[in-house]
């Protein structure tokens, strides 16, 4: 084989020239095929046309005739019953996609940031699609029929698929799995042979074509009687050992999703994953004329002798590229994600905090904002603040921002409506509430306690808003956030968010001698990552895992369940918890002097952000420990 350019395929700034490649060539071929058709059905019935009126025997069109309607309308009736339900029966398999043009995808892939390894790989998936004849003819290489894009929704899964068909140039085949669903039997398979019918098509059209399947996990489920192996154990031998990422407040077990069965696909979830396997193997397969013309030399070749044969022309290949979007890919038939029909598994992960900083700045220069959001720090503390944020989700933060300065009457979003929309977004919109003066008083305590906590014993946290404005449950709240996007904790870590939690009591206990109902949700949460660093972490003492016995008869519904249902295991929390209140309190007692600073400013503000927070505890006085205390009552 003579050695091949590789200038085609792939290129050093990263997309191949569309129209240099295989389906630019091939969309002009067809082009000029199109017009060559267009003049011979066009030019006869024209020169015939010229010829009757050169005679001047212009056409003599049909003459109206008496009808017997006694006679015609039970035909008609017949006529109309079978044609609607003809109809009907058609309409019922018809393909539910939306196709889209390139010029009407306004999106491109300089508009995908914030995931750059899987945009390089996307990269070379559509160089290798645009000269998928020359990657096989000449290379030898199987070009990729089908991309499964996995991931948390708002990941950027669609729009990435709509800049892919933009950067090809190709149409784009929309459509979402559950409308496929129907309550005819035997619609579903249909509308599947429809859609593929429908991608054959505009790929022999015009070059290629691109189709995206949304929630395929609707239509490809695990087929009943198939194995119950997880996708990841089949297909690496590989044993892997992992650390504790983070500590959820619950462990919830979910439903395996291979044992739901999804009933409103009528014939069955066998049945419709068959027929789209059948499907992705069929975009070699002829369409209209062509198919016609097969079939007839098949049958004149069954009459002719072997050494007179009619030579069959062969297949032009469709270029497709399938891809497919699921939450779930576990959830898939084994048969979907092998070689051949999804070849390439794309994990679509929340964006880390330098691929947030770039969404930002993206989604900025789009969108009118004040000089402070042009700050670097403010940014950087703004890609802080978003961990768990999905492209989509940072967008919708900005827009809710826009949102705030309009209704100031500003056409310009500052870094407080964006710190505003962010606490609406996480905890809710805030409620006017009539509080009484020591209601409000000891609400603004309780909080402060909580923040003055964080100030001492969490110094790699953030301080983010500090406000005694109802949110949902809420009467107030502290929030607050890592300073720097960290994926595992410490034990220091984790007890120092045990000993925030539980400040909130001790500052009403100091200050009032007695408690309220307000600490329920944080004895909730301290009560949470005590069970799980007793069940799951191994950090007091214990090696023990309570997730061990997870799915067995043993086994409750969560985590901290499991913990407080055994006797030792809550005796382990509430040790923990009663030591770390202990530890707690007396620094509270040290620094009063904070929690009154902090207290009487959320009396008067009712919402603190960001500096301001801390600003107040600067200008409160330094910090004391508790043997400073001791020392200055002993020498008083």
């Amino acid at each position: 084989m003579a050695p091949v350019d590789p200038a085609p395929l792939f290129t050093v700034d990263g997309l191949a020239p569309v129209g240099s490649a295989d389906v630019g060539r091939d969309r002009e071929v067809q082009r000029l095929r199109r017009l060559r058709r267009l003049a011979a059905w066009v030019g006869v019935p024209a020169a015939l046309l010229w010829w009757r009126i050169g005679l001047g025997r212009p056409i003599d069109f049909f003459r109206s005739r008496h009808v017997d309607w006694l006679v015609i309308a039970p035909v008609a009736f017949f006529v109309v019953l079978i044609g609607g339900y003809a109809v009907m029966f058609f309409l019922s398999r018809r393909s539910p996609h939306i196709s889209y043009r390139p010029d009407q995808l306004d999106v491109k892939l300089s508009d995908v940031v914030g995931i750059q390894p899987v945009k390089d790989e996307i990269v070379r998936s559509i160089n290798i699609f645009l000269s998928a004849r020359t990657f096989s003819a000449e290379m030898g290489g199987r070009a990729r029929r089908g991309l499964l894009f996995e991931g948390a929704p708002g990941t950027g899964k669609t729009h990435i698929a709509k800049a892919m068909a933009a950067e090809a140039g190709v149409p784009f085949l929309y459509v979402s799995g559950t409308s496929f669903q129907s309550m005819f039997y035997g619609a579903t398979a249909g509308k599947i042979r429809s859609y593929f019918k429908a991608l054959r098509k505009a790929a022999l059209a015009t070059g290629g074509a691109i189709g995206f399947i949304e929630e395929i996990d609707a239509i490809g489920g695990v087929r009943h009687g198939m194995g119950m192996t997880s996708r990841s154990a089949v297909e690496s031998p590989i044993q892997c050992c992992g650390s504790v990422l983070s500590l959820p407040s619950t462990l919830v077990r979910a439903t395996p999703p291979a044992l739901v069965a999804n009933a409103t696909i009528s014939e069955g979830n066998g049945g419709v994953v068959n027929e789209l396997l059948v499907q992705m193997q069929s975009f070699d397969e002829p369409l209209g004329m062509a198919k016609f013309w097969n079939a007839l030399t098949n049958a004149v070749n069954l009459l002719l002798p072997a050494h007179r044969q009619v030579a069959r022309s062969a297949p032009r290949r469709a270029n497709i590229l399938l891809i497919a979007a699921t939450n779930r890919a576990d959830s898939l038939d084994p048969a979907l994600t092998r070689p051949g029909r999804f070849d390439r598994i794309l994990h679509f992960d929340l964006p880390d905090q330098a691929g947030r900083r770039l969404l930002l700045d993206h989604f900025l220069s789009r969108k009118s904002h004040h000089e402070e959001l042009d700050d670097p720090e403010r940014r950087d503390a703004l890609a802080s603040v978003t961990q768990g944020y999905t492209p989509v989700r940072i967008e919708q933060l900005l827009d809710e921002g826009l949102v705030n300065a309009v209704r100031r009457g500003d056409r310009r979003m500052s870094w407080r409506d964006v710190e505003s929309a962010r606490l609406t977004l996480e905890v809710g919109l805030g409620q006017p509430v009539g509080y009484t003066a020591h209601e409000k008083r000891l609400i603004a305590t309780h909080e402060a306690g909580h923040a003055t906590a964080a100030y001492l014993v969490a110094p790699q946290r953030r301080l983010e808003i500090l406000t005694i404005i109802k949110r949902r449950d809420s009467l107030g709240l502290l929030a607050h956030g890592d300073a720097q996007e960290v994926y595992t904790r410490s034990r220091t870590e984790i007890i120092g968010l045990i000993q925030v939690a539980l400040a909130g009591q001790c500052a009403e206990e100091i200050f009032f001698g007695d408690v309220s109902t307000g600490p329920a949700g944080d004895l909730l949460y301290a009560t949470n990552l005590a069970a799980q660093m007793v069940g799951a972490a191994g950090m007091t003492g214990t090696l023990v895992s309570f997730a061990a016995i997870q799915g067995s008869a043993l086994s409750d519904t969560n985590i901290v369940g499991r913990v407080l249902g055994d006797a030792d295991g809550r005796a382990r929390v509430e040790a923990l918890l009663q030591e770390q209140k202990a530890t707690i309190k007396p620094l509270l007692e040290s620094n009063t002097h904070l929690v009154e600073a902090l207290r009487d400013a959320l009396v008067e503000r009712e919402e603190l952000v960001g500096r301001e927070i801390t600003d107040v505890l600067v200008a409160a006085g330094p910090a004391q420990s508790p043997r400073d205390a001791d020392l200055v009552a002993a020498t008083g």
